[in-house]
């Protein structure tokens, strides 16, 4: 014990090397490991264990469930919505071009600061989507983006909560909470049921949605890496990159849905040609 222990605190004083203070003794923030091990297990658990624990049991019904988890993540996302906003980005404060991190203890920093903490929060409760489609039995669903962007995003986010809970790229929490908004004020609709669904005629806005956050997030992490920015290099290219992979899986992911769709429609119409005219024959 006394080995892992040193070991541990070796990790810890590691990762505090350019750590910002602000965070520095906020839960799961001394190092990586709970969440890089809390991804991988989510992997594990969505591809293997999960499929192999249902698979000789029903489905489970899960509309109330989903009902309250959609709710909570519109309520959750709506509130670090505003606190980025509120501490910097739509008051003026910040610049959309280029924002240095803020090193000062300002009521605005601390605010920005908490509001990534929870952002990075708000990706570990999002890994319950997929585990919902494992307990509903919809596998098929779970592809390589869900599986990459549900894994990957807590790891960067606490990268950006660890050493920049402020500055540029604290964006990509503003864009993406209040796409949140917008995705599970949806989900919550359609759990509703078949009567709300049917309203729901701006679910095919979400794609569009979508795709235009990740060029957008693109666009503005990466200024500071050709222009004379103060601040980090390092963060600004990682979050750039990682979007750029969630743009292209996203974009293949729903080009391949498409397909299967034209595909679908097209064998219903055959299908009905050819019974429309073996009806013809026999009358």
């Amino acid at each position: 014990m006394s080995l892992l222990g040193n070991m541990m605190r070796k990790v810890d004083s590691y990762f505090e090397e350019d750590e910002d203070p602000i965070l520095a003794k906020w839960p799961m923030m001394s190092n990586p490991l709970n969440t890089i091990l809390i991804s991988l297990f989510h992997m594990y658990f969505v591809k293997v264990l999960g499929p192999a624990i249902m698979m000789n049991r029903k489905p489970f019904q899960l509309q109330r469930t989903l009902l309250v988890y959609n709710f909570c993540q519109v309520i959750f996302s709506s509130w670090i919505f505003y606190g980025f906003a509120s501490s910097g980005w739509l008051t003026g404060e910040y610049s959309f071009r280029c924002q240095p991190k803020d090193t000062s203890n300002s009521p605005h920093s601390i605010t920005m600061a908490r509001a990534t903490y929870w952002y990075y929060v708000s990706k570990l409760t999002d890994l319950l989507d997929t585990v919902f489609f494992v307990l509903r039995k919809k596998s098929k669903q779970i592809s390589l983006l869900h599986i990459l962007h549900h894994g990957l995003m807590p790891i960067g986010c606490w990268v950006v909560a660890k050493y920049s809970p402020s500055g540029q790229v604290t964006f990509v929490g503003l864009l993406n909470s209040f796409v949140h908004i917008v995705m599970y004020s949806y989900y919550w609709l359609s759990a509703l049921g078949p009567e709300v669904r049917k309203y729901l005629w701006w679910k095919k806005y979400l794609t569009g949605l979508q795709i235009t956050q990740f060029i957008i997030i693109i666009i503005h992490t990466s200024q500071p890496l050709f222009l004379d920015c103060d601040f980090s290099k390092i963060i600004s290219a990682w979050i750039a990159l990682e979007t750029c992979l969630f743009l292209v899986l996203f974009g293949n992911f729903y080009r391949d849905a498409y397909k299967r769709k034209h595909s679908s429609s097209e064998v219903m119409n055959t299908t009905a040609e050819t019974s429309n005219k073996v009806t013809e024959k026999l009358d």
